[in-house]
């Protein structure tokens, strides 16, 4: 018989819950919990966050003493492209359609809902524990940032967002802010009075030349992800807007890094005479975890009670982890065995499902001591 984790998995990665469409997941998760006994509190962020869920929140009153633990994972995926028909083979979870899986992070809700399972079932002894379903964590941790982070009791808490082996700890993830930008120019006709006209599009490709992209140093990323402009190839573009990004775990170098791009920008917008508008945005705030931390000696004793090697790593995205460490909790991202996110290629094996599990009774065993 396939393990439980396995069929909750492949029945919640079946549905499809691009960012700001979770309402199915959702009810499957909420009606997973109730049905351990649990009730499940729906906050009312769904029209704030533009999705059609709130974040789904729910509390496993302690029986014995120690700490708290809060349990969180996002509902949402990076939008599917085919249908998803999860299928296993040889003991590894891919999807037979063609495009991703959703084992990020819907491999995370399933281990967290399996683990409690488990934990009410059996009757383990703990000290509480909270669980957290966010959405749209993949457009900016929207969901997990207008969630009122009060009602928490814990002080300390674990994501499972990170796409490498199980035992692999996240010390820190980097700071970002991202920019966007609007050239106006000035529209004429491209074969008859072509200098009349100031382009947009190539004040915009004159600033995004100087930027320095990809990996700008050992602590800094920047990229720009999105462009559009003109209305007509005959047409001297008037607009052209662009979207750009910079990411650092040093936040005096993302300081930096913007600036030097808005000097591109601005010089560029001289030299085509064109007019520009920028609006610059902290995405999130990045953070940094010493091995000696509390949450992080007690992620490597419950990894290391399960026989996995204890890694440290840093991360070049963000996590929910990201807001919940903004705002005073110890939040860890764990590695959860996930490989090739956000491809067709995407999957995950079968025995890191379960051994995940297995972490989370371990994390909660090592939290009551």
């Amino acid at each position: 018989m396939p393990p439980e984790v396995l069929d909750l998995f492949c029945e919640l990665a079946a549905v499809p819950s691009p960012p700001g469409e979770e309402r199915a997941v959702a009810d499957l998760v909420a009606g997973y919990l109730r049905d351990c006994g649990l009730p499940v509190d729906e906050d009312e962020t769904g029209t704030k966050t533009g999705s059609t869920m709130g974040n789904l929140y729910a509390r496993i009153e302690p029986t014995a003493d120690g700490e708290p633990l809060l349990l969180c994972a996002h509902l949402d995926t990076v939008p599917p492209t085919a249908a998803i028909e999860p299928t296993v083979a040889e003991g590894v979870v891919r999807n037979a359609a063609g495009t991703i899986l959703g084992a990020d992070d819907k491999a995370a809700v399933a281990v967290m809902l399996e683990a409690t399972r488990r934990l009410l079932a059996e009757g383990r002894s703990h000290a509480g524990v909270e669980l957290l379903f966010t959405p749209k964590e993949e457009v900016g941790l929207v969901g997990a940032y207008a969630f009122d982070h009060t009602r928490l009791r814990a002080r300390t808490g674990y994501v499972y967002d990170q796409a490498a082996p199980i035992g692999t700890v996240i010390l820190g993830a980097p700071f970002s802010q991202s920019l966007e930008v609007t050239f106006h120019g000035r529209a004429a006709h491209s074969g008859m009075h072509p200098d009349d006209g100031r382009s947009a599009i190539a004040a915009a490709a004159r600033a995004i030349s100087e930027f320095r992209l990809g990996r700008v140093d050992e602590d800094s990323t920047a990229n720009v992800g999105t462009i559009t402009g003109g209305t007509a190839t005959n047409i001297v573009p008037e607009w052209c807007t662009f979207v750009a990004e910079a990411r650092s775990h040093d936040e005096r170098k993302l300081a930096d890094l913007v600036q030097e791009m808005q000097d591109a920008i601005t010089f560029a917008a001289g030299l085509f005479e064109c007019d520009v508008e920028t609006t610059a945005r902290k995405s999130y705030r990045g953070y940094r975890f010493a091995k000696s931390d509390r949450a992080v000696m007690l992620a490597a004793d419950a990894l290391a009670r399960c026989g996995h090697e204890v890694v440290y790593d840093l991360s070049g995205g963000a996590a929910d982890a990201n807001v919940f460490n903004e705002r005073g909790l110890q939040c860890v991202n764990l590695a959860n065995g996930m490989t090739d996110i956000h491809t067709a290629n995407e999957h995950i094996t079968v025995a890191d499902l379960e051994a995940m599990v297995d972490v989370t009774l371990a994390l909660v065993e090592a939290a009551r001591g």
